[in-house]
């Protein structure tokens, strides 16, 4: 799968144009596997849920959203669902605008638009053609994108990379930050100046995340609301939900419309 998958994408790196649109269709529960591209890819399934992941964190990535890559990091994508996959690469040389850091963006009705009709650009389009204005139209809908919370960034302590991968198996897990240092033989001060520094949030703010990410990735499977409100780690669903609604403005139920 993953030499096939090297294969395929070899003509979308060579080309001379600054960019190249593909589409490739996966079914429930399959892996692209580890992998790399020398150009930076927007990735976006117009059906499924894809579960993005790289040393660096974490993705989850719902219709309507879009991930996008920067070029050489190491990266799986893993299907929930069957995921028809629309994906950009781009010379990030040629589109010095685009995020410097990969992450999950929104995906609006036009640029959705763009990126299914790119899938028809041939890979040699023409300069000063319709298809080369496409693309730029494209580029210039990037330049636009709201940057989404649905990251969950890894620490490279080892210490502290061991307390996360902890509770990403077991979200329901209420295990605070003073018991997590105990077992790490460190103070509390310590373990919550190490989430700052590794990860950017706080230990409250990065499991929660974790628990919205399992969440997210558990509704994309169609399980009951009750069954990943507890699995969770919250109380009741009603607790789940007004949580969920404050993260994205919307309830569980109406997340993957």
């Amino acid at each position: 799968m993953l030499d096939d998958l090297i294969t395929r994408h070899l003509g979308y790196h060579a080309t001379a144009r600054p960019m190249a649109a593909m589409e490739i269709d996966y079914p429930s529960g399959a892996s692209t596997g580890p992998h790399a591209h020398p150009r930076g890819q927007l990735l976006y399934a117009i059906e499924g849920v894809m579960i993005v992941r790289s040393a660096a964190g974490v993705w989850v990535v719902p219709p309507n959203r879009a991930v996008w890559l920067t070029a050489g990091l190491d990266h799986e994508v893993r299907m929930c669902g069957d995921v028809k996959i629309r994906t950009v690469f781009v010379d990030q040389h040629a589109a010095p605008h685009l995020p410097q850091a990969s992450c999950v963006i929104a995906v609006s009705p036009l640029l959705r638009e763009l990126i299914v009709a790119a899938m028809r650009v041939p890979l040699d389009y023409a300069s000063d053609t319709r298809d080369a204005r496409l693309m730029r139209l494209l580029l210039d809908e990037l330049r636009e994108v709201d940057v989404l919370p649905l990251h969950l960034p890894m620490p490279n302590d080892a210490r502290l990379r061991n307390v996360c991968e902890a509770m990403v198996a077991r979200p329901d897990d209420a295990s605070t930050a003073e018991q997590w240092a105990r077992q790490l033989r460190l103070t509390p001060k310590t373990v919550h100046r190490l989430f700052s520094r590794e990860t950017g949030l706080t230990f409250g703010q990065w499991r929660q995340q974790a628990r919205l990410l399992f969440a997210l990735e558990r509704l994309a499977r169609g399980d009951r609301i009750i069954d990943v409100a507890l699995d969770s780690g919250y109380a009741s669903q009603s607790a789940f939900t007004a949580m969920f609604r404050k993260h994205f403005g919307m309830p569980p139920t109406a997340f993957y419309r």
